[in-house]
C-alpha cells in the first residue's frame, strides 16, 4: 500500500538520457520535484498526459489538468489507477563515442587501387522533445543512457559516414594520404546529413566529429602507394634543395669575379694605365716574341719609334725589342724576297700595333710612307 504522502525526484546519473522513478501508483498528494536540466512525464494508465518542466508539484487533481479530466472522484486520498513517472535528463551530453562497425570499400582515386578504411569519433546528443523521445524508442523500458541511444542510431550512422566518405573522397579527388586534412570536411557533411535523423525521435545532434580514418596499415598494396606517395614529396623537395644550392654557388662565383674585377681595376689605377692599354701590352709583348729584330729595323720600327708611343707601353715594347736584339747578336743572312710581299707583311703587322694601341694614326701614316719609299 502506497504511503500517504511521498517525494519523486531524479536519482539517474549524467550520462542518462531518460530514468523511470521506481515508485509507482502513488497518491494524489506525492510531491514531484523537477530540476533545471529535466523534464518530467507522468504516465497514467499507459497514457503520457503532463509534461513538468522545473519546480515542485503536488500531484493532486487540481495541480494537474490532464489527470483531473481523467478522474471522477477522488477515494480516501487514494488513486485507483496506475501511475508512473519519467524523467528526461536535458542537458548536452558529450563526448559519447562512435565507430563503423565495417571498413568502407572504394576506389582510391589518385592512384587508382581498391582500398578499405573505417572511420571514428565523438557526437553530443540533447533531448529535445521529451514526449517524442520517450514515445518512440524507451516505450515501456526503464532507463535510457548514452550507448543504447547510439546503438538505436546505429545504423544511420553507418550508412550515412561510410557513404559520405566514399563519395566526397571520389568526387573531390582526395587521396587517401591526404584524408586527415580533410576531417572537419568530413564532420560538417555528415552532421549536416544525421540532424533530421536524430530530430525524428527528438534527439537534437549539437556535435559531431569524425576524429579518425583507420587506415590498412600493413597492407602490402597500401605500403606500396604509401612509399611512392612519400618519395614524390622527397624527390621533389631534393630537387628543389639542390637548385637553390646551385644557385648559390653560381652567385658565390660571380661574386667572385665581381671582386677579382675590382680589384684588378685598383690595381691598374695604382699603377696608371687602363684595361685597353694592358691588352696593348699583351699584343706588343706577343709581336716582340714572334718577329724577328730584322723585321722590326726593316719596318722603320726602331728604339725611339717605341719610345715615341708612350711612356709606359713604349717602354715594354721597347724591352721587348731590346731582347729579341740581345738574342740575335749574329744576324743571319735573310733570304731574297719579292719586295711587294714584304711591303704588304709589313703593313700588315703596322695596321695589328695600330689597332693595339701601340701607335698612332699619324705614326701608322708616317711608317707606312717610309715603307713605300723603300721599295721605290
Amino acid at each position: 500500500m502506497s504511503q500517504i504522502a511521498e517525494i519523486i525526484k531524479y536519482e539517474g546519473d549524467n550520462s542518462t538520457f531518460i530514468w523511470k522513478h521506481p515508485c509507482e501508483d502513488f497518491n494524489s498528494l506525492t510531491q514531484l520535484i523537477v530540476h533545471e536540466s529535466q523534464e518530467a512525464i507522468f504516465f497514467m494508465n499507459g497514457q503520457a498526459l503532463d509534461l513538468f518542466g522545473a519546480g515542485r508539484y503536488t500531484l493532486e487533481t487540481q495541480n494537474i489538468p490532464l489527470i483531473g479530466k481523467a478522474l471522477n472522484r477522488a477515494t480516501g486520498d487514494k488513486t485507483p489507477f496506475h501511475c508512473e513517472v519519467y524523467f528526461i535528463n536535458k542537458t548536452e551530453q558529450m563526448s559519447i563515442k562512435w565507430g563503423t562497425d565495417s571498413k568502407v570499400q572504394y576506389v582510391e582515386p589518385t592512384y587508382g587501387f581498391p582500398i578499405s578504411i573505417g572511420a571514428s569519433g565523438e557526437m553530443s546528443l540533447r533531448a529535445e522533445n521529451s514526449r517524442k523521445l520517450l514515445l518512440k524508442l524507451v516505450g515501456t523500458e526503464n532507463y535510457l543512457g548514452q550507448q543504447k541511444l547510439v546503438g538505436f542510431f546505429r545504423a544511420f550512422l553507418m550508412t550515412r559516414v561510410k557513404t559520405y566518405i566514399a563519395q566526397v573522397m571520389k568526387a573531390n579527388a582526395i587521396n587517401i594520404f591526404e584524408i586527415d586534412e580533410n576531417l572537419t570536411m568530413f564532420s560538417e557533411g555528415i552532421k549536416n546529413l544525421l540532424v533530421k535523423d536524430f530530430a525524428d525521435y527528438g534527439v537534437a545532434l549539437e556535435q559531431f566529429f569524425v576524429t579518425n580514418v583507420v587506415k590498412p596499415d600493413g597492407d602490402s598494396q597500401y605500403e606500396k602507394f604509401k612509399e611512392l606517395h612519400f618519395r614524390q614529396y622527397a624527390d621533389i623537395a631534393e630537387a628543389k634543395l639542390r637548385q637553390q644550392t646551385d644557385l648559390i654557388y653560381a652567385q658565390t662565383e660571380a661574386q667572385k669575379v665581381v671582386i677579382d674585377s675590382q680589384a684588378q681595376a685598383t690595381k691598374r689605377a695604382q699603377e696608371g694605365y687602363t684595361y685597353a692599354q694592358e691588352r696593348g701590352f699583351d699584343v706588343a709583348e706577343k709581336v716582340a716574341q714572334n718577329e724577328a729584330v730584322g723585321q722590326f729595323t726593316n719596318m722603320g720600327v726602331g728604339l725611339g719609334t717605341m719610345a715615341g708611343v708612350g711612356g709606359v707601353v713604349g717602354g715594354v715594347v721597347g724591352n721587348a725589342v731590346n731582347g729579341a736584339m740581345n738574342a740575335a747578336s749574329q744576324p743571319a743572312q735573310a733570304p731574297a724576297t719579292d719586295d711587294m710581299a714584304t711591303f704588304k707583311a709589313k703593313v700588315e703587322k703596322l695596321t695589328v700595333m695600330k689597332d693595339a694601341g701601340l701607335i698612332t694614326e699619324e705614326e701608322f701614316a708616317s711608317m707606312k710612307a717610309e715603307l713605300l719609299k723603300s721599295i721605290l
